[in-house]
């Protein structure tokens, strides 16, 4: 989890929502993601689609066997339909996103039994820092918009 806070990281230095990915074979990271909605405008560059198309391109398969996944929030329903079509066994996540989430909170896709996957998940894996990564950038994004709206300031 260590590995997706650094994603995180990254991409909170580029201005992004602090969320980050890493997917793990057989004790190895073969894929790396972090959020680039923004940079690139792409409202599908979440962090776990990031590193889903990394490990399928590094794998040769679309089929994502015998991995984890990792990632700092709960998946939202776009990941976790990648994730479940990737066939990806396993995720850990840091925190749960009570607004978007459907690995548990909003929704629960990773165990329905009308789809063809299930996904056995690990919630709140060093929750306080991944959600304090989130809490701490919305709390500076509000800052800079009242100060920018702020009468005489420029």
């Amino acid at each position: 989890m260590r590995y997706a806070i650094a994603e995180a990281v990254k991409a909170e230095s580029k201005a992004e929502v602090p969320i980050g990915a890493v997917i793990v074979k057989g004790g190895k990271i073969i894929a790396r993601g972090h959020n680039l909605r923004e940079t690139g405008q792409d409202p599908t560059g979440h962090a776990e689609l990031i590193a889903i198309r990394k490990a399928a391109r590094k794998l040769g398969s679309w089929r994502l066997l015998d991995t984890v996944l990792y990632v700092t929030l709960e998946p939202c329903t776009m990941c976790m339909g990648a994730i479940i079509l990737a066939r990806i066994p396993t995720v850990v996540f840091g925190c749960f996103d009570p607004k978007g989430g459907a690995a548990g909170s909003l929704f629960d896709l990773s165990n329905d039994s009308r789809l063809n996957h299930r996904v056995e998940l690990f919630p709140q894996v060093l929750e306080s820092e991944c959600s304090g990564l989130l809490t701490g950038f919305f709390a500076a994004l509000r800052l800079r918009k009242r100060i920018a709206g702020t009468p005489g300031s420029t």
